[in-house]
């Protein structure tokens, strides 16, 4: 792939929460994850697991669980402006769109949970103590193979988006999925044709947010 294609791509993978429900063909569900495992992982343990949802009425469970963690999101954000960065309208249609999502996630072609095993640990206190400092770095392992199946999916032609709002309810989830106790989802990637069209994401300037050396000491745009 050429330079050029790489960050076309980067620059140009949108969260997309609007999907047509056109079947995903499974080689093609095969390829993103084949992508996805291509990421790097703590210790190269490489303790991603993945769930593919294709079936309608394990979609329809999933979509009641999403749909309770979606309305606790959204509760956060009612009544709220959006982020400065961000135009009141745009942020508008971007719950409208996590809405449309919540209301026809089982229309959705393919779903697919990004899981991660459980690291052993020693027993006792020593152990706990230091799942305790492991834990927000988990995602780590995890995380960075969602984000090759996002630009995998991009550079297929496909929308999807990352959405961590059904693990909020992981109990109620955990039968749905038959997942082991050692097992848990990290991000739920639907996956399907986009109805909106692709295009260059906005962001802050780099220099808006990075700093040099030290905390509050902004990094300079080269001239």
């Amino acid at each position: 792939m050429a330079e050029t294609e790489l960050f076309d791509i980067m620059f140009s993978t949108r969260s997309m929460r609007r999907l047509k429900t056109d079947p995903v063909p499974d080689d093609v569900i095969y390829k993103i994850l084949d992508a996805g495992i291509r990421a790097p992982s703590g210790g190269n343990t490489q303790h991603w697991r993945f769930m593919v949802v294709k079936d309608v009425e394990v979609k329809r469970k999933v979509q009641q669980v999403y749909q309770k963690g979606w309305e606790e999101a959204r509760s956060i954000y009612q009544g709220r402006s959006g982020p400065s960065h961000m135009a009141e309208g745009k942020f508008q249609r971007l719950l409208d769109a996590a809405s449309y999502l919540a209301d026809n996630l089982a229309d959705v072609p393919v779903l697919i949970f990004a899981c991660l095993k459980a690291r052993p640990m020693p027993p006792g206190d020593a152990g706990a103590q230091l799942a305790a400092k492991l834990a927000r770095l988990s995602g780590s392992s995890i995380y960075p193979a969602v984000q090759n199946i996002l630009l995998t999916c991009r550079a297929l032609g496909l929308g999807a988006t990352l959405t961590t709002v059904c693990s909020l309810y992981e109990d109620e989830l955990r039968p749905i999925l038959n997942l082991p106790d050692d097992m848990s989802t990290y991000a739920l990637i639907p996956v399907g044709y986009p109805m909106g069209k692709f295009g260059p994401v906005r962001r802050e300037a780099v220099e808006e947010v990075t700093c040099i050396d030290q905390w509050g000491t902004p990094l300079r745009r080269p001239a």
